[in-house]
């Protein structure tokens, strides 16, 4: 599974934990910044490339990082194609992979440790969408809305 990550300074050092981690799992990740701590960045500078990679199939999975994890999230979905929302508890990390397709993991810099992003991250990325057909319906709907109002 290749797999993106992006974070501002609000989310850098959960970010460069999390790269290790995720290496040391064995997966192929694509790093979007930010690349260096700088307290005057800005979340979506980061997060827009990511989500645009996420839309374009370019990878699999996401991860993105802002403080709280709230504006990332509400940036991700800005772009049509990306199910991004903020985690912060385990049945959330994969029962929105199995119902709702959930491709993007927010997460807060400032409000989620280390070891409970590694688990969020780890139960995030092995989760699968069933693919049942309730599931799919709500996600053709979702769809639907993004090319009507042509979401890119």
């Amino acid at each position: 599974m290749n797999i993106g990550i992006a974070a501002d300074h609000g989310g850098f050092e959960l970010k460069q934990s999390l790269l290790s981690h995720l290496k040391e799992a064995g997966f192929t990740l694509a790093d979007y910044g930010a690349y260096t701590l700088d307290k005057a960045d800005d979340y979506p500078d980061f997060i827009i490339p990511l989500a645009r990679a996420l839309s374009e199939q370019k990878i699999d999975r996401a991860i993105a990082v802002c403080g709280s994890g709230v504006g990332a999230a509400i940036v991700a979905n800005k772009i049509a194609g990306v199910r991004a929302a903020l985690i912060t508890e385990h049945f959330s990390a994969h029962q929105g992979v199995e119902d709702d397709d959930l491709n993007m993991i927010c997460l807060g810099g400032r409000i989620t440790g280390i070891y409970a992003a590694q688990e969020l991250v780890m139960t995030f990325v092995n989760a699968k969408f069933s693919s049942a057909e309730r599931h799919q319906r709500r996600l053709d709907k979702i769809s639907e809305l993004e090319h009507r109002f042509h979401k890119k």
